[in-house]
C-alpha cells in the first residue's frame, strides 16, 4: 500500500473542510481591510500556506518524481525562503522580527502561529490533509478577531492557540507514538527502498531542507562502491546485534528496529535495512518532530536535515511556554498512555533505536532574545515532572532491560576540504579490533577496581581538579566497578564507566571550549559538592545571568542542580589523533568525543530504569555499580530518582593533567600523566601520537 493511501479515508472525510479553508486562504492572500501591522503578517503567512496547498497537489498527483532538479531545487527552496540567512531577519518566524513589528501584545502568540503552521510542510509532503487543515482553521480564527480589530482582547487569541493546542494534543501523542512503533508509516523507508538512489532528486522526495550537506553526502556515497557501503552498514547493524548478546537481550522475540539518521545517507541505510531484515526486524524511520507538542526541546529525534537555520531551532525550543499549565501537562499525559495503551502490542515487539549520527557543522552560539517564548518556573517545573513521568510510561510499555541501541557517526562535507580524507578516517575509527581495546580496558579496570577513589586534573588553562568517589566492591573476584565498553552499543570502540558514589565527590570540572548537542560552551565550569553540581557558569556572553541561564536551560534542563551519573576513562587515542591532524575536536560528536579522554555526565547513570538487568564484563565479573545516591531513589521515591538527561562532558588528553587512582591504604597508581597512559600494559594506546 502506497503510504498516502493510509490516509485515504480521513482525507476524504475532511477534504470540504480542507478546500473551504483553502479558498479563505486565497482571499486572505489579497485582502487590504485589516490595520497594520498585523495585515502583513496575515497577508505573508496565507501567501507561505497557498504554496503548502501546490505542495498538496504536486503530491495528490504524484509528479514530484517527475520534477527536474531546478524545479525541485525551486520548491524546496521557496519553502524555506524566509527563514534562510539573513532573510530570518526580516520573517515572522522569528521572535525578535515579529515583536518590533507586531508588537509585545500579540508578537510572541503569532510568531508561535506562523511556526506551527511551517510545520504543514511535512504534512503536505506526507498528504496528510486533517492536520494541515486543523491548522488552517486556527488561523482563520485569529484572522477573524483581528479582522474585527477592536471587538477581540489578547485573551481571546490566547485562548484560541490554547483551545487548539489542548483539543488536538491527545491526537497528536497519538500519531507521535504510532510514528514509533508502526513500521506501516512507511514514508521515509518507501522513499529509501523504492527510489533509485543514484538520481539524488529523491532528497527532495522527503520534503525536509536539502542543503549542500545532503547533496554532497549523497552523491559522496554515490561515489563508494557497494562493498565500502555494505561494510558501513555492517558495522552498524552488527553493533545494534551485538548489543542484545552483550546485554542478554533475547533479540528473536522483537520485530522492529527505529533507524535515526540525517538526510543523504539512505544509500547506508538501504544496506542496513536489509541487515536488520535478517536479523527478524523491519524498520521505522519516522520525521523528527514539527510541532511544539511532540517536539523535546532542541533535539532532532528522527531522520531530519542538517536544517536551514539553526538559530530558528533554539529561538523556538521553548514554544510550549505559550500554553503549558497543570491542566494541559496531565491532557498531555493522559493523551500519551491512551497511545501508549492502543499500540501496546507493537511496543512489545520494539526492539530500540539505531542512530547514525553526523559530525561537522560549523559551532553554533545562539544569540539570545528576550523576545523568545520562555518558561516561567511553573512551567519549568511542569516541563521535567513531564519529562519523568512520560518516560515512566514509556517504560512501561517498551521495557529498558528488553531492548537495546546502537549509534555510530560520520563526518559531512560542511566539516571542510578535507572532508573526503576525515569521512575515510571515521570509517578506520568505527573499525578498530575490539579484542586489543578490551584486554587493553580490563588492565585500566583491574587497577580501577581497587582504588578508593579517583582523581582527574587538568593540565596549562583547564583548571579541573575532581576527586570521584567509587563505590565498594563486596566480592572483588566476582564483581567488578566498571563496564568494559567495546564497539557494540557505542560506536567506535574505547571506554571504561562507572557510576560513581556521589558523597565525597567534590571538585571542578573545567572546559576551554565543549560542543554539546549542536551547542558551543565557552569556559564552561561546573563546582560539584557530593556529587551535585553546586555552581555552574560559562564564558559565551557578556553578561553572567546569561551565561548561568544558558547552562540551566540546555545542559541542566531547567532543574537547579543535576548528579554525575558516570565517570568513564576514554582509551580511543587513534580518534583523538585523527581530531588533532584535521583539527576538529571541537566538531566530534559526542559518541566519538566521549572516547578521547576522561568525561563525566552529568544526569541519569548509564543504566537507566535497567538497573536490575544483570551485565557481566568479558572477565565474567559483573558489574554491581549501577546506582548512585539518587537513582537508588526509584525502590521508594521514583519521582525523585531519574532526570532523564545524560550528557557527556569530555576532556580531552591535551588538557589532561593526571588521572591517578588512590587505594584505601593512600597507595597511588596512575593511569594517565600528562595526556598519556602510563599503566603498564596500556603503552599501545600512545602509538597513535606517534
Amino acid at each position: 500500500m502506497k503510504y498516502i493511501e493510509l490516509w485515504k479515508e480521513d482525507n476524504q472525510l475532511i477534504r470540504e473542510r480542507y478546500d473551504l479553508s483553502m479558498e479563505r486562504i486565497e482571499a486572505i492572500a489579497t485582502e487590504q481591510g485589516m490595520k497594520e501591522p498585523y495585515q502583513d503578517y496575515f497577508i505573508k503567512v496565507a501567501s507561505f500556506i497557498q504554496k503548502i496547498k501546490n505542495t498538496v497537489s504536486l503530491v495528490e498527483e504524484e509528479a514530484l518524481e517527475k520534477l527536474s532538479m531546478e524545479e525541485l531545487v525551486t520548491i524546496n527552496r521557496d519553502l524555506y525562503h524566509d527563514i534562510l540567512g539573513e532573510n530570518y531577519s526580516t520573517s515572522y518566524a522569528n521572535p525578535q522580527y515579529a515583536v518590533k513589528k507586531l508588537g509585545k501584545k500579540y508578537g510572541k502568540q503569532l510568531t508561535f502561529l506562523y511556526t506551527e503552521i511551517r510545520g504543514m510542510i511535512a504534512y503536505g509532503f506526507e498528504f496528510r490533509l486533517v492536520d494541515i487543515t486543523i491548522l488552517l482553521e486556527l488561523f482563520i480564527e485569529i484572522y477573524n478577531y483581528f479582522e474585527e480589530e477592536d471587538a477581540y482582547t489578547q485573551k481571546d487569541v490566547k485562548r484560541a492557540i490554547y483551545d487548539f493546542i489542548s483539543d488536538y494534543s491527545s491526537d497528536m501523542m497519538e500519531h507521535r507514538v504510532r510514528e514509533q512503533l508502526d513500521p506501516n508509516l512507511s514514508f521515509a523507508t518507501d522513499i529509501i527502498m523504492n527510489q533509485d538512489l543514484s538520481d539524488i532528486r529523491y532528497l527532495y522526495q522527503f520534503g525536509e531542507y536539502v542543503g549542500d550537506n545532503e547533496r554532497q553526502i549523497a552523491e559522496f556515497l554515490n561515489q563508494l562502491s557497494e562493498e565500502e557501503i555494505r561494510a558501513m552498514a555492517f558495522t552498524f547493524t552488527e553493533g545494534y546485534r551485538r548489543g542484545f548478546e552483550e546485554a542478554g537481550v533475547d533479540l528473536s522475540k522483537k520485530e522492529t528496529v527505529n533507524i535515526r539518521y540525517t538526510i543523504g545517507f539512505e544509500r547506508m541505510v538501504r544496506y542496513a535495512i536489509e541487515y536488520f531484515g535478517q536479523l527478524g526486524l523491519k524498520p521505522i524511520i519516522y520525521r523528527a518532530a514539527v510541532n511544539s507538542v511532540t517536539r523535546y526541546q532542541h533535539l532532532r529525534i528522527g531522520y531530519h536535515s542538517t536544517g536551514p537555520n539553526r538559530q530558528y531551532d533554539y529561538d523556538h525550543r521553548l514554544d510550549n511556554g505559550i500554553y503549558l499549565d497543570k491542566a494541559f501537562y496531565e491532557r498531555k499525559l493522559e493523551g500519551l498512555r491512551n497511545a501508549y495503551e492502543k499500540y501496546k502490542e507493537q511496543a512489545r515487539k520494539f526492539a530500540g533505536p539505531a542512530l547514525i549520527e553526523v559530525f561537522g557543522e560549523k559551532n553554533f552560539v545562539p544569540e539570545i532574545k528576550a523576545e523568545t517564548i520562555k518558561l516561567d518556573k511553573r512551567q519549568e517545573k511542569l516541563d521535567v515532572a513531564y519529562r519523568l513521568e512520560s518516560n515512566l510510561i514509556a517504560n512501561e510499555y517498551i521495557k529498558r532491560e528488553e531492548w537495546s541501541f546502537a549509534i555510530i557517526a560520520y563526518p559531512i562535507p560542511e566539516i571542510g576540504e578535507q572532508f573526503h580524507e576525515i569521512f575515510s578516517e571515521t570509517v578506520k575509527v568505527n573499525n578498530l579490533d575490539n579484542q586489543t581495546y578490551k584486554d587493553i580496558q580490563q588492565k585500566i579496570i583491574d587497577v580501577l577496581d581497587q582504588g578508593e577513589y579517583v582523581r582527574v586534573s587538568g593540565t596549562g588553562k583547564n583548571r579541573t581538579d575532581l576527586k570521584v568517589m567509587l563505590c565498594e566492591l563486596s566480592d572483588p573476584e566476582k564483581e567488578t566497578l566498571f563496564e568494559n565498553c567495546t564497539a557494540d552499543v557505542n560506536i567506535p570502540v574505547g571506554e571504561v564507566f562507572t557510576t560513581p558514589k556521589l558523597t565525597g565527590t567534590d571538585g571542578v570540572l573545567h572546559l576551554t571550549k565543549v560542543y554539546l548537542y549542536d551547542l558551543e560552551y565557552n569556559d564552561l565550569q561546573l563546582t560539584f559538592k557530593d556529587g551535585m553540581i553546586k555552581e555552574y557558569t560559562c564564558k559565551n556572553f557578556a553578561s553572567e545571568e546569561e551565561n548561568k541561564r544558558f547552562v540551566k536551560e540546555n545542559l541542566m534542563y531547567s532543574r537547579e542542580t543535576l548528579p554525575i551519573g558516570e565517570f568513564a576513562i576514554g582509551t580511543n587515542t587513534t580518534a583523538y589523533v585523527m581530531a588533532d591532524k584535521y583539527k576538529i575536536a571541537e566538531k566530534l560528536p559526542i559518541l566519538i568525543a566521549e572516547k578521547t579522554g576522561p568525561h563525566f555526565a552529568v544526569g541519569d547513570t548509564c543504566y537507566f530504569m535497567s538497573e536490575e538487568r544483570k551485565l557481566y564484563n568479558p572477565d565474567g565479573k559483573e558489574i554491581i555499580a549501577k546506582d548512585n545516591e539518587i537513582s537508588i531513589l526509584r525502590k521508594t521515591e521514583i519521582d525523585k530518582a531519574y532526570l532523564n538527561c545524560h550528557t557527556d562532558i569530555t576532556i580531552p588528553y591535551d588538557e589532561l593533567g593526571e588521572i591517578s587512582v588512590y587505594k584505601k591504604n593512600g597507595e597511588k597508581i596512575v593511569i594517565i600523566k600528562d595526556g598519556r597512559f602510563v599503566l603498564e600494559g596500556t603503552e599501545l594506546l600512545n602509538e597513535a601520537f606517534k
